[in-house]
């Protein structure tokens, strides 16, 4: 049995496939109706408005529908798209055991405890016949698949056959008028649409099941009497053909297989049996420990089936369908219907080379697992699982007239070629290979490395060998390791054509790594990984159950094609790619190579042909664009984008600003504008700034450009326009830019602020002011310090008066030249005229002015005064800045030609890199990010109190950065330091950060810690055991056994740190000597090194010993010299035994050593087996119930009894 897909959940007692997708219905014992994605392996939705168990559900075959029937005596039609159930029909009397669709026509058959099986119409949604004859309860009911005919099994120890030709004659038109007469008379006098055809009997208990046969007239039946009957049936009479004895319990439910010649049944045995349908015998049984199974079903098309059982279900197999199969230059070898063939793919012919041996046994999965060939020797090496694994070898004649040999076989679970003619088995018991030759004998055996499950070809002479957690190549010759890679579960391994990489496949993995085994990547999927080959670009294309995917040398990945069934593929040509169905025929899909092309192309810095590609196809697509931006050329996604807002975000993004300015212009936004203004600044230019500015009308802002530009005349007018406004404040900032005491003094004066504007004027020698202003005071003058000396505010001059950023000449990239071809000749044409010197005209500089209409000739402040007499005709329009569409905007100075220098675009901050896919908290916290570090945390091991952690925090983000000090006057860059750097390492490819601690550094400290115990300096060793665990949560380890390193260290400091505050507790207790004792003796309860459990054990005996406590004392002794003590610590204990032999206590101790206990790390008191307890989810210590949900005090980070899901500290973790 090859199980696919497994539940858990209540009793399972009816279950249907879906015909097409890959959904299964499991109605439960109670009353809810699950729908389950078995290929994803996940719950797509719930129908739980039944009142009781459900026992039949079906999906309809065509249509979005399913129909269910419970114990609450109701038929329930659902429509799964709209997720609810649609009409609900009534008629039974009693539980509905089954229901079933017709297939064709609109009827529902449903069976009953009421005695009666009723046929429903559910398009008119009612009853149509009702079939009475059962006098027990009806336990099944199903149409038959072509025929009029309907089945039924009941405890009446029966099996029925119904007609229903006259129902169905009376649904369909009556093609004349006697007909017609004949249904009316029917009608009238009253009518039998369904009558028993026949009835048989053989059972000698309740029948539970029958069912029909899909193509031949056969029926099988399953009853309480434990047996499986066979019965045939002809146009007059049906008869038992035979019975199959062997469940232990009552037969649930029987069915033939749709695609092979057998029966299968299950039972309240708690097995699964398969029979043999022609010989009529048990072929295989499958059991479960605890669940008797109640229902089967089998999938109308695949080779799937599904049983139910008291907790749940499964979908599984009988047998594998993947053809065996071996690729050689343009043929294909493989095993169709028990013969040997062979596929051209230049010419897609397909030839029959030779039959191949049948298995001597019944059982399944015997059929051909691999195929190896030698194409110098014409070889075929056929390996599968008959007599525990066998290997066949044929040398096929070379030309059509040659006999073919009888075949020689040999034992082993794996055969391949690894020369000419030479072939290596595997033979498991000894772990060795063995080679031989063509005549099967045996030349040289050689002992594996690994303990290996399976062998694979890996170049002339060498092996791949397959453990469960690794593969290794091994050079038969030189017997050498040449290669090993962490892998687990690798099912199939496949070669480039150039044997310089390989393809490891696992269920749910694709691994790629070169000749060697040097891991290059990895790829995880959630569906099952079903086959893959190389083409000749170096791409790894494979197929999942339902998609054809690619993977490049880097690890990108994506999706081809979408399948409807699994394929094998064997071939990838070009954009043709050849496979293999699970019906062996070889099939060719024709796809669109093109994005995995174009992805390549850009991954070896192919810049021809990816311009190439951009011209000639329609590579167009949200993935493009998004896989452009990722890998650094947004540049060349923005020739991909038609929408504006996208348009516009990848124009910033690779400073384009010309293109920003056109996108913003048609989107029309205010967020767009304040973005382009914030972009134009950074590249120094000024002329886009200010138009952007005026849009969004954002005063404050375009005043403090004219400042550092140095237009003070335009800061002039921006105060005007703020006064116009009633922006007092505003109005003050642009009177502070322009250096004007008297326009201060005069704002502050309107604005109602005396006091403040006679301050001014007084302090900057304003007297005619002042003096009018003290006037209005009068005694409330402000008195001004005396004494202090005045400086002068005077806005400070700009470095850069009035024009953009110069911008250097370079030469134009790939893309640029390639992309940007419009209007190419006039542009060479003016840079061969242009000046050499940087000028003015050469940078192409536009005033703002140009861009509003109402702006005039600059802003001559005269010029202002008179419009402003004039009122509002000329000038800014002070009420607003509605600038018209046909404004001309400025163009981007420097974008004016293409050969000019576009600042670079920033990347991705390597931080971000580095928390983008990691969930380990170390990387978070290297990279500046504590709040999600702080989360990882609080998720993985319940940490609540980061008050310990915050210098380690610092320290590690520290630590993963350099500081360089490039000039004075410029600000620090921080450069992230990344683990295993190396120069050869592409630009675009970001590694972890390396991080301040390490493993290593956790057990230097350990060993520290463990000194400080030995000799006695209990605070130091426990601050030295503390700094490890709230170290630990941080560190990032390389490999799963370093993981469960760290979790073994994790539980040595625990014990270690309870132990250490009992033993500091205990000496706080002068007067108490009871608890004295108790606390000692726990310590001796701790997991120690031996050294120290040898004093903590003195150490107790000692002070049982001085409190009469003999008996306790002596089995401290006792332990003492089971712990191999120095001659001192033996001689001691030797006396105190011999002292204490037959004494009692003195005194009653809460300690019971003949009982396993843990200590409550917070209350110190034993919590014996079977206690509750509940324990801290990062350190694990153990506390008793009350201490839920405050802090444990072992570790001081986490919260006692805490949802976490666990320490994550590999990156091998999270795949």
């Amino acid at each position: 049995m090859l199980t696919k897909f497994e539940t858990k959940s209540n009793r399972v007692k009816g279950l249907s496939f879906h015909p097409r997708r890959p959904w299964i219905l499991a109605s439960l014992h109670s009353g809810v109706i699950q729908m389950w994605d078995y290929r994803m392996g996940t719950l797509l939705d719930r129908f739980d408005e039944h009142d009781g168990p459900v026992r039949g559900v079906h999906f309809h075959a065509t249509q979005p529908l399913f129909v269910s029937g419970g114990d609450d005596y109701k038929i329930k039609v659902w429509n799964y798209k709209t997720h609810r159930c649609l009409f609900t029909l009534t008629g039974h009397l009693d539980y509905i055991r089954t229901v079933q669709f017709h297939h064709e026509y609109p009827w529902i058959v449903s069976a009953s405890d009421d005695q009666t099986i009723r046929i429903w119409n559910w398009q008119s949604r009612t009853c149509v016949a009702v079939l009475t004859g059962h006098n027990h309860y009806v336990m099944c009911a199903s149409f038959h698949p072509k025929e009029d005919l309907v089945v039924s099994a009941s405890l009446d120890q029966t099996v029925r056959v119904w007609d229903i030709g006259a129902l169905r004659k009376k649904t369909v038109s009556p093609a004349d008028d006697i007909m017609r007469l004949t249904q009316m008379n029917t009608d009238l006098f009253g009518g039998v649409d369904a009558v028993v055809k026949y009835v048989l009997e053989g059972h000698d208990r309740g029948v539970n099941w029958a069912s029909f046969h899909p193509t031949l007239p056969l029926i099988v039946s399953g009853a309480d009497d434990r047996q499986v009957k066979l019965w045939r049936m002809n146009d007059t009479k049906a008869w038992e053909v035979d019975t199959l004895r062997g469940h232990m319990n009552n037969v649930s439910c029987v069915m033939f297989h749709a695609k092979q010649d057998i029966i299968v049944s299950n039972s309240e045995d708690k097995s699964i049996r398969i029979w043999d349908a022609t010989k009529r015998t048990g072929i295989q049984t499958f059991r479960r420990e605890h669940d008797r199974f109640w229902i089967l079903a089998a999938h109308p098309e695949m080779n799937l089936l599904a049983a139910g059982h008291d907790s749940g279900m499964i979908v599984f197999k009988l047998e594998r369908e993947r053809p065996a199969f071996s690729v050689s230059a343009d043929t294909v070898f493989y095993v169709k219907d028990r013969f040997l063939r062979f596929f051209e793919y230049s010419t897609q012919k397909e030839v029959q080379v030779a039959p191949i041996r049948r298995p001597g046994s019944v059982s399944l999965n015997q059929s051909p697992r691999t195929l190896s060939y030698s194409p110098t020797e014409n070889a075929v090496l056929i390996c599968s699982d008959v007599d525990g694994g066998s290997y066949d070898l044929y040398i096929v004649p070379k030309d059509s007239t040659g006999s073919l040999q009888e075949a020689k076989k040999g034992a082993g679970g794996s055969a391949v070629f690894v020369a000419r003619n030479r072939f290596a088995v595997l033979e498991k018991s000894s772990n060795q290979v063995l080679v031989k030759n063509l005549k099967n004998e045996i030349v040289k055996k050689s002992p594996l490395p690994i303990a290996t499950d399976a062998i694979y070809y890996a170049g002339t002479g060498n092996l791949l060998c397959k453990a469960e957690d690794r593969v290794t190549i091994f050079d038969l010759q030189q017997r050498l390791v040449l290669g090993e890679l962490q892998a687990a579960g690798v099912k199939y391994v496949v070669w480039s054509t150039d044997m310089e990489s390989v393809a490891l496949l696992s269920k749910h993995a694709v691994v790629i790594a070169s000749k060697k085994l040097v891991h290059r990547s990895t790829l995880h999927e959630t569906i099952r990984v079903k086959s893959g080959a190389w083409d000749e670009n170096g791409v790894f294309v494979y197929s999942t159950l339902n998609h054809i995917k690619y993977c490049l040398p880097n690890g990108d990945s994506g999706i081809i094609k979408t399948l409807d069934v699994p394929i094998y593929i064997t071939r990838v040509i070009g954009n043709n790619i050849f496979c293999l169905d699970r019906d062996g025929k070889n099939k060719l899909i024709t796809v669109d190579a093109s994005e995995y092309i174009f992805k390549l192309a850009l991954l070896r810095k192919r810049y021809d042909h990816v311009m190439g590609m951009i011209k000639s196809s329609q590579l167009c697509g949200q993935a493009v664009i998004s896989y452009l931006q990722q890998k650094g050329f947004p540049e060349v996604a923005l020739h991909f984008v038609k929408d504006e807002k996208t348009r516009f975000n990848l124009a910033l993004e690779s400073g384009n600003i010309q293109i920003a300015v056109a996108s913003a212009k048609e989107i029309d936004d205010k967020d767009h504008w304040y973005r382009l203004g914030i972009e134009a600044l950074r590249q120094g230019n000024v002329g886009i700034v200010e138009y952007a500015y005026q849009r969004t009308k954002n005063f404050e802002r375009l005043a403090f450009l004219y400042l550092i530009t140095g237009y003070m005349d335009k800061v002039g007018f921006m105060c005007k326009i703020a006064g116009q406004n009633n922006n007092l404040m505003g109005q003050f900032h642009n009177a502070l830019y322009l250096g004007d005491a008297r326009k201060r003094a005069e704002i502050l004066e309107n604005a109602g602020q005396l006091p403040l504007a006679y301050a001014t004027a007084a302090t900057h020698g304003l007297t005619e002011i002042a003096d009018r202003l003290a006037a209005e005071l009068g005694e409330n003058i402000p008195s001004l310090p005396a004494g202090k000396s005045r400086s002068l505010l005077i806005p400070p001059a700009p470095l850069i008066s009035s024009v953009d950023w110069p911008l250097l000449r370079v030469m134009c990239g790939t893309f640029e030249v390639g992309l940007d071809a419009t209007g190419r000749a006039e542009v060479e044409e003016d840079d061969e005229a242009a000046p050499a010197d940087w000028g003015e005209e050469d940078l192409d500089i536009v005033d703002a002015s140009d861009a509003v209409p109402n702006g005039g000739g600059g802003f001559d402040p005269e010029e202002g005064e008179a419009n402003e007499e004039d009122g509002e005709d000329g000038g800014w329009d002070l009420e607003d800045l509605e600038l018209p569409p046909e404004a001309d905007t400025p163009k981007a100075a420097g974008n004016a030609r293409s050969s000019v220098f576009v600042a670079p675009t920033p990347g991705m901050p390597v931080s971000q890199i580095w928390t983008q896919k990691s969930s380990l908290a170390g990387e978070h916290a290297a990279a500046g990010n504590f709040d999600t570090a702080m989360r990882l945390l609080s998720r993985q091991l319940g940490i609540k109190n980061f008050t310990p952690l915050k210098p380690l925090f610092l320290d590690l983000h520290m630590g993963s950065h350099s500081y360089l000090r490039a000039l004075a006057a410029a600000p620090v860059i921080s450069v992230a330091v990344e683990k295993g750097w190396s120069e050869s390492a592409s630009p675009n490819v970001r590694g972890p950060p390396a991080l301040v601690f390490s493993f290593s550094q956790m057990e230097d400290r350990l060993k520290a810690a463990y000194k400080a115990t030995t000799e006695g300096k209990f605070p130091e060793a426990l601050r030295q055991f503390l700094s490890i665990l709230h170290t630990i949560p941080l560190i990032v380890v390389d490999s799963r056994r370093e993981v469960d390193e760290v979790k073994e260290l994790i539980e040595i400091v625990r014990e270690y740190v309870l132990g250490l505050r009992m033993e500091l507790k205990r000496k706080e207790l002068k007067d108490n000597v009871n608890r004295q004792q108790e606390l000692a003796a726990y310590f001796t309860n701790c997991k120690l090194q031996r050294v120290h459990m040898r004093l903590v054990l003195s150490n107790a005996m000692a002070l049982c010993y001085k409190q009469k406590n003999f008996a306790t004392a002596e089995h401290f002794a006792r332990l003492l010299l089971e712990n191999s003590p120095n001659e001192v610590q033996a001689k001691k204990a030797r006396q105190v035994q011999q002292q204490c032999s037959g004494k009692q206590d003195s005194c009653e101790l809460n300690y019971d050593y003949r009982n396993p206990f843990v200590v409550c790390g917070s209350t110190y008191v034993p919590i014996y087996r079977g206690q509750k307890d509940i324990s801290c989810p990062y350190c694990s210590s153990r506390f008793v119930p009350s201490v839920e949900g405050q802090l444990c005090t072992i570790c001081e980070l986490a919260v006692v009894g805490a949802d976490a899901s666990g320490l994550l500290c590999c990156p091998t973790q999270q795949r």
